[in-house]
């Protein structure tokens, strides 16, 4: 049987190729420029992630010999070999810098130093420690845990320190374009050479951002292999950066854009500060394949919980479901899952039997304003499909798409096959990431926002895609579901 193609193919242009698994296949009768320029890119972005692949890895390889100094002087104490259980709750410590986020913040940011991590260095040290504590045996006096706590605090300071020193040693300087004129590009030009732990290396003299045509292809490839773009102007055109951030994701290049505010206009929050510069980042990169990982094993345990935890409701449900009207007791729907591949979703039936055929009576998808639709009063819905809506039991059997791999806890929502076909190109970005049982959309008013809010809540979350980010927006879920706004 033949794999059904992707939603929205026949109009949608290919994700741009990050570089990971090779250059992309080639079209018949695509030009050579094309298929050169195409396979430069991707061995540019392979080399790009490696790098700071190599940096996240020295990091952890830091932050593990730390860990491992902890938890020798906590079990010190303890007879018979104690680096044993030191060495046991190291890889714990990993997990616990992950969730703290000790490893993305150098890729993020234009200039990141250890010391700017010290208050997150200390919190990772206090968990780490506590940690080893309940895995004892016996108690442990608080000079004992406070000794380990510092340790644990000043040797990873120093470690990660002189990783970061060890990494700019090994590996080239970012090949870094400045488009801005005037004091601000030059003044960035100028922090380049003076901070060498930027680890910049500016290619050529800034490029005035007059010159440059919004679409012009030729930006990147006839620089090269370039890494970072600087946007430094006392003028700043939303739609230059707007094109600039799509382009740098195509390209995996990193974007950073130098705010022209100065003194009292600046604002309250700053992302970075290169000495008096403050610095806007923007994110351009594909999450780390650590992330991912990380977020399909939560994907996993939270499945496998709540498939445990709520078990004993399902045999109630199909039978209030039965008892209210005649039909399955299931639901079966084509949805568009990721990169806009079709999936079937599993859900308690909440509409009666026939209400698909029922629907172009309700609403008739060629006159949409916006490629969706929620109803409220929905005349097709049943009494108890309308509790089921409310408290959201009908999405319980979607466990089983996420353990399948099809679904992710968090994400934003799968949308039917029917509306994702009249997507245009700026709304395809909610198919570059699995969809969620609970997302941005969920907690913040369901079937209440427009489609340009959920697209400006889920944008969020596509570009930051994190457990961190994750297991905040599924703690919110709760009150949201109790709240019912929006749950039609």
């Amino acid at each position: 049987m033949n794999e059904p193609a992707a939603v929205g193919s026949e109009t949608r242009s290919p994700r741009p190729w990050t570089g990971r698994t090779g250059p992309r296949p080639h079209a018949v009768g695509e030009p050579d420029e094309t298929r050169a320029a195409e396979v430069l890119a991707s061995a540019l972005a392979t080399r790009r992630w490696r790098w700071d692949a190599l940096r996240r890895r020295m990091l952890a390889g830091a932050d593990l010999l730390s860990a491992v100094l902890s938890g020798l002087v906590l079990t010190s104490a303890l007879s018979g070999g104690p680096w044993l259980l030191g060495l046991a709750a190291a890889p714990l410590w990993l997990l616990l810098a992950k969730l703290i986020g000790l490893y993305d913040r150098d890729h993020r940011a234009i200039r990141h130093l250890t010391i700017d991590e010290l208050p997150a260095i200390a919190t990772w040290a206090a968990a780490g420690v506590i940690l080893v504590v309940l895995l004892r045996p016996d108690p442990v006096s608080s000079a004992l845990a406070a000794t380990a706590w510092l340790v644990a605090a000043t040797s990873v300071t120093l470690l990660r320190g002189f990783a970061r020193w060890l990494w700019r040693r090994l590996t080239p300087a970012e090949r870094t374009l400045i488009i801005g004129e005037g004091e601000a590009a030059e003044a960035i030009r100028r922090r380049a050479r003076l901070f060498e732990d930027m680890h910049l290396s500016p290619i050529e003299e800034p490029t005035p951002s007059s010159s440059l045509r919004l679409g012009d292809s030729t930006l990147f490839s006839r620089r090269g292999d370039l890494d970072r773009i600087i946007v430094a102007s006392t003028e700043i055109d939303p739609d230059l950066i707007a094109w600039l951030v799509g382009s740098c994701r195509a390209n995996q290049v990193k974007l950073s854009v130098v705010s022209p505010l100065r003194g009292r206009a600046l604002p309250a929050q700053r992302l970075t500060e290169v000495a008096d510069l403050p610095v806007f980042e923007f994110d351009t990169w594909d999450p780390s394949r650590s992330t991912m990982l990380l977020k399909r094993g939560f994907d996993l345990v939270v499945a496998l919980c709540g498939l445990a935890l709520t078990a004993p409701l399902f045999p109630l449900i199909a039978l209030a479901i039965r008892l209210d009207t005649r039909g399955p007791v299931f639901f079966v729907q084509t949805r568009a899952g990721m990169n806009g591949r079709p999936f079937r979703l599993y859900k308690f039936r909440t509409m009666h039997v026939g209400a698909e055929d029922q629907l172009s009576t309700v609403v008739d998808f060629d006159e949409l304003e916006e490629p969706m639709f929620k109803l409220n009063g929905d005349p097709r819905v049943t009494r108890v499909g309308r509790i089921l809506r409310r408290l959201s039991l009908d999405e319980l059997p979607q466990f089983v798409n996420v353990l399948i791999g099809e679904m992710s806890i968090v994400g934003p929502r799968p949308e039917q096959v029917e509306l994702v076909r009249r997507y245009r190109p700026e709304h395809m970005f909610r198919l570059d990431v699995k969809p969620g049982m609970t997302g941005p959309m969920q907690v913040h008013g369901r079937g209440e926002l427009t489609f340009a809010e959920r697209l400006a809540v889920e944008l969020d979350y596509v570009e930051n895609v994190s457990l961190a980010t994750d297991l905040k927006l599924l703690a919110r879920t709760a009150p949201a579901v109790l709240r019912g706004r929006g749950a039609y």
